[in-house]
């Protein structure tokens, strides 16, 4: 996500650390190099000049703080402004209606709405609240099918029904809803084009119908400009409350992530960072703007990890460290937390410091996981528990029942050694989570 951005964000930044003063000429240079990484990044003409326009403004003129060097201070109006570009605006949704919460899904054919209907349903189940999604897509061969098909993973009725009008599928919808006291309906439309009069006129009509508290836009990050276009379009048609942009762990050059905000004055609200369906997260700008500026994302990580690592859990585990009994069942345990935390590779660009071609050469392989769990499994308890008791005859069971070569198990085993080393080591810095992290690393 925003690979490009911020990697030659990062280049430029490195540059401006090195300033002694703030002068006219690196001002102009700073600010065409600038232009320069948003247009190749496909940012919005007509956002990218208003952006360079208010950092040269703030920039002429600073008033050098004694304290802070002056490539700092050119680099946090750098960073406030592209705050300001996201939108600095509250991403919640609006639940103020007490009868029911009504949410309307818009957006292009293909752009995932049926998939982020189901994350966000996960989302809001995750505050307590109840939801019923709503198939009103008759269009798209197997749309209600794939929709039942997700909402049976988070265990969320599906209301779908035999008419072909869709308006009339959503009113119906939203009122047994309120008759049973269910606190959120999501609507999943068709997608559709928004140069198609009849298509819009249709969605417009639900919109009346059901008087949704949110009018959700759901924008495909991989389509650059086609979506800040699309969105001006269902904007003028629908009055939209809010953005999902999705697809943004692939990728994209990001510009529509960039320019969209500004184009319509509406905030993204969520963004999809992976196929599965805890892969929605709330969109922050200021943490956004962090990482394109390399500056990391240590708030997501936290969050990340608060929601799956169990405090009692936690302290049992530092004290294994400690007293140097950590074996390779609880490494186990930590590969399934790593796989609940989500994508490795997106977890290692929300580290602060680590430069982009690093991280580039990182970029491991998801299956890993998967393949040291099955080496794991295919070891007995007993060799799980004292690792060194596993000689070659051993090695040559595990690797036939794994699948894996007995070079990954050896591998494996040595890397095991060396991370035990170290995590009796990190033991007394309370932090047993590195050691995972170190192993992949």
């Amino acid at each position: 996500m925003f690979d490009q951005i911020s990697d030659r964000f990062n280049s430029l930044l490195r540059d401006l650390r090195g300033l002694g003063k703030i002068t006219d000429k690196n001002i102009q240079d700073t600010s065409r190099e600038i232009r320069r990484i948003l247009l190749e990044a496909d940012v919005n003409i007509n956002v990218t000049r208003d952006f360079v326009k208010r950092v040269k403004e703030r920039s002429i003129g600073t008033k050098v703080i004694k304290s802070v060097k002056p490539g700092e201070q050119f680099i946090k109006i750098i960073h406030d402004e592209l705050v300001n570009l996201f939108g600095d605006q509250n991403s919640e949704l609006d639940f103020s209606n007490q009868n029911c919460t009504v949410i309307l899904l818009a957006g292009l054919q293909g752009s995932g709405k049926t998939t982020t209907c189901a994350k966000l349903a996960k989302r809001i189940l995750n505050q307590g609240k109840s939801v019923l999604l709503v198939a009103a897509d008759i269009y798209r061969p197997g749309a209600i099918k794939q929709l039942n098909v997700l909402a049976q993973k988070i265990d969320v009725p599906v209301f779908d029904s035999d008419t072909s009008d869709p308006v009339k599928i959503c009113a119906d919808a939203v009122e047994e809803a309120k008759e049973s006291n269910i606190d959120c309906v999501i609507l999943d439309t068709a997608g559709r084009m928004h140069v198609d009069g009849e298509m819009m006129l249709e969605i417009q009509q639900i919109s009346e119908s059901v008087s949704p508290s949110e009018t959700l836009f759901i924008a495909d990050g991989m389509t650059g400009q086609d979506a800040v276009n699309s969105a001006k379009a269902f904007n003028e048609a629908l009055e939209i409350t809010g953005i999902i942009l999705t697809k943004m762990d692939g990728d994209a050059r990001g510009g529509a992530a960039v320019s969209i905000t500004s184009v319509i004055n509406k905030p993204v609200k969520f963004i999809g960072v992976s196929e599965k369906i805890n892969g929605l997260d709330i969109f922050d700008a200021k943490r956004m703007a962090d990482r394109i500026l390399g500056l990391g994302d240590v708030v997501g990580i936290v969050e990340k990890a608060e929601k799956i690592i169990n405090e009692s859990e936690a302290k049992i585990m530092q004290e294994k460290i400690l007293k140097n009994q950590f074996n390779l069942e609880d490494f186990k345990d930590q590969l399934f937390q790593i796989q609940k935390m989500g994508n490795i590779n997106e977890i290692m660009n929300m580290i602060p410091g680590i430069p982009g071609k690093m991280k580039n050469k990182v970029n491991m392989d998801e299956r890993q996981i998967i393949w040291t769990e099955a080496i794991i499994n295919s070891m007995t308890e007993k060799e799980r528990k004292n690792p060194q008791i596993i000689n070659g005859s051993r090695r040559s069971r595990i690797a036939s029942g794994s699948g894996r070569s007995v070079q990954e198990v050896n591998q494996l085993l040595k890397q095991f050694i060396e991370m035990q080393k170290m995590m009796k080591k990190f033991g007394k810095m309370k932090t047993p989570e590195l050691g995972v992290g170190s192993f992949f690393g």
